[in-house]
């Protein structure tokens, strides 16, 4: 959530940040929201200043030769009206505080200033690439046939047993699935110096309005009947995120990683990558969350990047670095990385990772806060996440990028230590 103070003070300045992001803020809606709050504000601070008034007068009146029994008589009527609008204007004062907040909800992240303009991910800027295609003597298959072959993934069952956009992994490319979650893992709680924590995959709606995908995103989430109010996970950023909701940190950063599965309806995606594996509507990925202090959250944006793309690199699959214009950029995120990994079968880059700097937009909604020694002060934390990677879009890079003229497949070095020492699918 932006700060309200920062609207208050510089409205037409957010208003054309947020246009880098194809918002358009309705200023007459916010500007009579806030004046009618000032309004109820100088009624309430009235009516309390007149009832402190009030309640001297029974002294005044008995010296001026009222009883004190009729003294009191008449100041408690004139107590019971300014009382009844006392509440008047406390429940308007409630109403249109509610309806700001509402407001303030529903308004995106600003953009940062190198964020580049743009309407679309046409207008996305390439940072550079890693690593160089391979070159086929053969014409490469897609994922879909080369697990359909090796008789280990099979779109068919996954239609039976749930609907489309659902896929059952078995054998080797099961085993090489998990082998693939055992590697991040290591990696980045080893080498990368994250946590690895474990959370529930049902959420409740605090955490994702904490996180920004309530109320705007609800049709993209799977809601559980009954009256809980719980959701499935659409990431692991929601649940660890929320991890330092309402909390107060005394050192920061804090840096964590988790392995999940994810839910998404995929709402307004309908005949997008219906086949394979790219857009399901269960996927896993291992997710990095860093809480840092406001100043170093530019630089922990390049970091954890870069902690993605290492994952990348020691599969030695190709990929691209591309910043996001703000047009295409998400709800809550002040600044995203995209890594886009080099698939055959498509014969394009496609997104493996998002990676995201938050700015407070999203610690102001949690009241995720640290302890700032130098002042002994509690902040806003700035967050920040990325995938690290998506699971199953990793498996069908592997597949495409070592597949072999006979319909095997390759296993990368990095990955033969978690499947036995084997060497080919």
């Amino acid at each position: 959530m932006l700060d309200p103070k920062l609207l208050r003070s510089d409205l037409d300045s957010v208003a054309e940040q947020l246009a880098v992001k194809g918002y358009q803020l309705d200023k007459e809606a916010y500007l009579a929201l806030e004046a009618r709050r000032k309004q109820a504000d100088i009624e309430s601070q009235d009516l309390l200043a007149e009832r402190k008034r009030v309640s001297k007068k029974i002294g005044e009146l008995v010296q001026s030769g009222m009883s004190p029994q009729d003294a009191k008589a008449q100041v408690d009527k004139e107590l019971q009206g300014i009382a009844a609008n006392i509440e008047r204007a406390t429940n308007e004062a409630s109403e249109v505080q509610k309806q700001l907040q509402d407001l303030l909800m529903s308004i995106p992240n600003v953009p940062d200033a190198s964020v580049p303009v743009g309407a679309s991910e046409d207008d996305n800027i390439e940072v550079y690439k890693w690593g160089e295609p391979r070159q086929f003597d053969f014409e490469p298959r897609d994922h879909v046939d080369l697990g359909e072959g090796l008789g280990s993934l099979d779109f068919e069952l996954g239609t039976k047993i749930t609907g489309s956009r659902f896929a059952v992994m078995r054998r080797s490319i099961a085993r090489l699935h998990r082998a693939l979650i055992q590697y991040m893992l290591d990696t980045h709680s080893e080498t990368h110096g994250y946590e690895e924590v474990n959370v529930p995959y049902i959420v409740n709606a605090d955490s994702l309005r904490g996180t920004g995908q309530l109320p705007k995103f609800e049709e993209d989430l799977f809601k559980l009947q009954g009256d809980a109010g719980y959701y499935l996970i659409p990431t692991a950023e929601v649940p660890v995120t929320n991890i330092a909701r309402d909390t107060i940190a005394d050192s920061l950063p804090i840096k964590m990683v988790c392995h999940t599965p994810c839910f998404r309806s995929e709402a307004g995606s309908s005949g997008r990558d219906t086949r394979g594996m790219i857009r399901q509507h269960q996927f896993e990925k291992v997710e990095l969350v860093q809480l840092v202090a406001a100043g170093e959250s530019d630089a922990a944006l390049e970091a954890l990047t870069g902690h993605a793309e290492a994952i990348l690199q020691g599969l030695e699959l190709p990929y691209r670095k591309i910043v996001l214009c703000g047009g295409d950029m998400g709800f809550s995120a002040a600044k995203t990385y995209d890594l886009e990994v080099w698939l055959p079968g498509q014969q394009k880059y496609r997104e493996i990772s998002s990676c995201s700097n938050f700015g407070d937009y999203q610690a102001r909604r949690m009241m995720a806060r640290w302890r700032n020694p130098e002042t002994g002060k509690p902040e806003l934390v700035h967050t920040l996440n990325g995938s690290g990677l998506a699971v199953g879009r990793t498996l069908v890079a592997i597949l495409e990028n070592y597949q072999q003229a006979d319909g095997s497949v390759t296993i990368p070095q990095a990955l033969r230590q978690y499947m036995g020492g084997a060497e080919t699918l």
